[in-house]
């Protein structure tokens, strides 16, 4: 497994990687008794049921069944090999190693086709970038950008390029480093003539805006006109690779941000988060283009439970805004909205009046999500007229109803009473008697809201059979000291475990044992050549057991075992007993039914 790296360097740079560290990085972890628990990065879920023992160095979740330990999370998660894996592992401890991994490099897991898709996004991205610092061609597009406020180190960080205005560029280079031209149209990156066989390039004459995924592979363009060109914007389509509901703008830079803030910054568009990446906020991303979706939300969850909404001031950022807040409150974020004075969006707004004020000003002093309702929903209401008020009020009642803590409720009839100069007892009365109303229907209809839900523990009692649970604690405690492997060994003899990979498990951690390694999950973990079995592992791993194990209770372990093989045979001879009275062969049956019988007694 470990290929050309020396087992005592991998079991260095293991040594000096936490596995919570590692996994922080991707998933919002929250500690819970003696493990960290988070929602799963594997598979979609609302409630946390992936969790990190930081005292094994391993994962495991108890919804999908995905574990291992922090070499295998990040080949999961990063889509890279055992030896890329050891090398990202080694970078964050800080350890040397003396290896050539683009030169040893495997295969990522992508089909040929995606792969081949990717590396032509990152050849165009480097030239484009290259065409517009330093070629006279790109000049023009370099002042324009300047003049608008971008630096060379924001140009250089989100890598800003330019397209030349040729017809065919892009075709004749992609074409003469061998790449397929019908694969390239399929990327995105050309277009094919309706009346020939012939292809030209989708951008021309613009300035090119990367479009990366959560890796910081690049995977579509967003091309800007300068001067009269239209489309303004002009956008790779969605492929294969790049699909917009499931795209976050600047994640791969903001991860780290928003788990040390732990809050990100929403935007509506990626100018605002280069804008505000100027202006000192590291933690801000976008939708490409679209509405926030559910697949968003579930990216956002596993690093953040709070979200800063920094949308444009004008009427369709303020819908777009109330939009984005109430699906991520019905998600359980926690929620503030941050607004720009006079119809301006962010990157107007840093331009204007600069970093430090956007800061102070606009995220340091955001509304809560109910204060924002309270401003949306006055707008276009005349709150002169008695009729409009009232229907104000009425809506403002309902949200303040829905609202978790006394306090809260409290502070906004307050809030209201005095607006409006109403009776504070009226209000908390009428307050009352929807949020009971409420109450009832959900009580009668289920819950309409989605709430945070605790993290799932397992339940390390559950019934299971007898044999099945008996092989798993021989496993357990077998991972635990190496003499008690090959007692389980010599008690076993000849007969093997009932559950195959169970089997195979102990013959893999027998050799390990012999090799002169000692009792560690984690790295047997990296000596499993499967991953069926890794997943295994750690499921024993989150059991609870006794520190140590008495012979008598191996002894009935072992019993469990051999009673289960019995109880197979006898299904299997009372089969054959019902066949030979069948087939009337009733002297053959007998001698079954005393096999039977025999077989019974030694339960």
């Amino acid at each position: 497994m470990a290929g050309r790296i020396p087992e005592e360097t991998i079991n260095q740079i293991k040594q000096s990687v936490d596995i919570v560290d590692v996994i922080s990085e991707y998933v919002q972890l929250k500690k819970q008794g003696r493990n960290y628990f988070g929602l799963c990065p594997f598979h979609g879920e609302n409630s946390p049921s992936f969790s990190v023992s930081p005292e094994k160095q391993i994962f495991h979740c108890f919804g999908c069944g995905a574990g291992g330990n922090a070499f295998s999370f990040l080949m999961d998660i990063e889509g890279v090999s055992f030896q890329e894996a050891i090398g990202m592992a080694a970078e964050k401890g800080n350890i040397p190693i003396e290896i050539n991994f683009e030169a040893n490099k495997e295969q990522r897991r992508l089909p040929p086709d995606q792969q081949q898709m990717i590396e032509a996004h990152e050849l165009l991205r480097k030239f484009y970038h290259h065409l517009l610092l330093n070629t006279k061609e790109g000049q023009e597009a370099l002042e324009y950008l300047l003049n608008r406020g971008f630096t060379r180190e924001s140009i250089e960080k989100y890598q800003i390029g330019w397209s030349l205005p040729n017809w065919d560029f892009s075709v004749k280079f992609l074409q003469k480093r061998g790449y397929s031209l019908p694969l390239m149209e399929k990327a995105g990156l050309i277009i094919k003539r309706e009346s020939s066989d012939e292809y030209f390039d989708r951008f021309r004459n613009r300035i090119m805006f990367p479009l990366w995924d959560h890796k910081g592979n690049t995977i579509a363009f967003s091309g800007r006109g300068f001067g009269q060109d239209e489309p303004k914007y002009l956008n790779s389509p969605e492929t294969v690779l790049f699909n917009k509901s499931k795209t976050l703008y600047n994640f791969h830079h903001a991860r780290a941000p928003i788990r040390k803030l732990q809050k990100a910054v929403l935007f509506e568009g990626f100018a605002d988060v280069i804008a505000s990446d100027r202006a000192g906020v590291a933690n801000g991303i976008a939708t490409m283009g679209t509405s926030l979706t559910d697949e968003h939300i579930r990216i956002l969850k596993r690093i953040t439970d709070s979200v800063t909404v920094c949308y444009d001031s004008d009427s369709a950022g303020i819908e777009a805004a109330f939009r984005a807040s109430n699906l991520l409150a019905n998600n359980g974020f926690n929620i503030e909205v941050a607004q720009m004075p006079d119809r301006m969006d962010p990157d107007d707004y840093i331009k204007k009046y600069g970093g430090e004020k956007f800061r102070n000003d606009v995220l340091g002093n955001c509304m809560t999500f109910m204060s924002f309702k309270m401003f949306y929903y006055r707008i276009g209401k005349n709150l002169s007229n008695e009729g409009e008020r009232l229907q104000y009020i009425e809506l403002l009642l309902n949200e303040i109803s829905a609202l978790d803590k006394a306090v809260e409720r409290d502070h906004y009839l307050r809030q209201l009473a005095d607006e409006f100069s109403l009776s504070l007892e009226a209000l908390k009365q009428q307050q009352q008697q929807i949020f009971f109303s409420k109450k009832k229907n959900e009580k009668n209809n289920g819950p309409q809201a989605m709430v945070k839900r605790p993290a799932v523990v397992p339940n390390s009692n559950k019934l299971m059979p007898a044999h099945l649970s008996a092989e798993k604690r021989l496993i357990a405690h077998m991972l635990k000291d190496a003499d008690t492997a090959f007692k389980v060994k010599d008690m076993l003899g000849n007969t093997p475990l009932n559950i195959d990979e169970h089997q195979a498990i102990i013959t893999y951690l027998l050799g390990y044992y012999e090799q002169g390694n000692q009792p560690d999950s984690s790295l047997f973990i990296s000596y499993l050549p499967d991953e069926k079995l890794r997943r295994i592992i750690t499921e024993i791993e989150m059991m609870s057991i006794n520190p140590e194990i008495s012979v008598q209770e191996l002894e009935d372990y072992i019993n469990q075992v051999f009673k289960h093989q019995k109880m197979l045979k006898i299904k299997e001879k009372i089969n054959e007993e019902k066949e030979a009275e069948r087939q009337k062969d009733y002297k053959r049956a007998a001698a079954i039914a005393m096999e039977i019988i025999q077989l019974r007694k030694s339960l």
